[in-house]
């Protein structure tokens, strides 16, 4: 059983450790219905509850970015019911928890290829977006429809174009112009990325991004994370020596 951790001392370790960015693979929502005998619409719906607790330890703990992978490019191979639902589930959430986000002064973003989604689901994305984009608060990213090795493709095609039309010199492009052209380029690479769920894999997520973050792998379940779940994981993350290849 994880051991309880005082606020006070986790703010501390995220002081000294300079950890801006905590990204997550939300593993389990299934298998944690599963294990109770029930459909996965309430394993997913209790995932949803899991992510408003971390928000607010994240809030509470100083990390200034959250980025959750929510739904896969490799997603849609689930059955049709389970993708509807998933659907409805991130456009109900979000307009039901848009005015309490905004009030927290949280900052919502996607990052993914959206182009897939209907154009109602968008509409309501790109409200979110625009209504917190002011805040100051933490900055949650939602990867939806999001796939590493398609966000990078997207990022080569677009920096090809710059080429073709003489926007850009070969020569000219390092580790930073990649960066500039994926989803995330305003957003500092991940210092820590959680997976529950207990797989050691990081399933196509932020592949670029996550070259030097520390990797912490908890056997919890998704729904079954909370503040002190995240509070152990900054814990092991301090007892870390970060080295960048040094």
């Amino acid at each position: 059983m994880a051991v309880e951790i005082l606020d006070e001392k986790i703010i501390e370790y995220v002081k000294s450790t300079n950890l801006n960015h905590v990204a997550i693979i939300m593993d389990g929502n299934r298998r944690w219905a599963k294990e109770r005998n029930l459909p996965s619409a309430f394993g997913h719906k209790k995932g949803v509850d899991a992510l408003k607790k971390v928000m607010r330890a994240c809030d509470d703990f100083g990390v200034k970015y959250l980025t959750v992978y929510a739904f896969s490019t490799e997603n849609w191979n689930r059955k049709q019911e389970e993708i509807d639902f998933l659907m409805d589930l991130l456009g109900q959430t979000i307009k039901n928890e848009l005015k309490e986000m905004h009030e927290n002064g949280v900052v919502i973003n996607f990052i993914g290829d959206l182009t897939k989604l209907s154009p109602k689901l968008q509409e309501i994305l790109a409200n979110a977006v625009e209504v917190t984009k002011n805040n100051s608060g933490v900055r949650l990213q939602i990867a939806f429809n999001y796939g590493s090795r398609d966000e990078i493709v997207h990022a080569v095609k677009n920096i090809v174009n710059e080429v073709k039309e003489g926007k850009l010199e070969v020569d000219s492009i390092t580790e930073k112009t990649i960066s500039d052209y994926l989803y995330t380029k305003n957003i500092p690479d991940p210092d820590l990325l959680i997976r529950t769920g207990g797989e050691m894999r990081v399933s196509n997520y932020l592949l670029w991004q996550i070259a030097y973050a520390e990797f912490v792998v908890t056997k919890m379940l998704w729904p079954d994370f909370d503040k002190n779940a995240l509070a152990n994981a900054i814990e092991e993350f301090h007892s870390r020596h970060r080295r960048y290849g040094k």
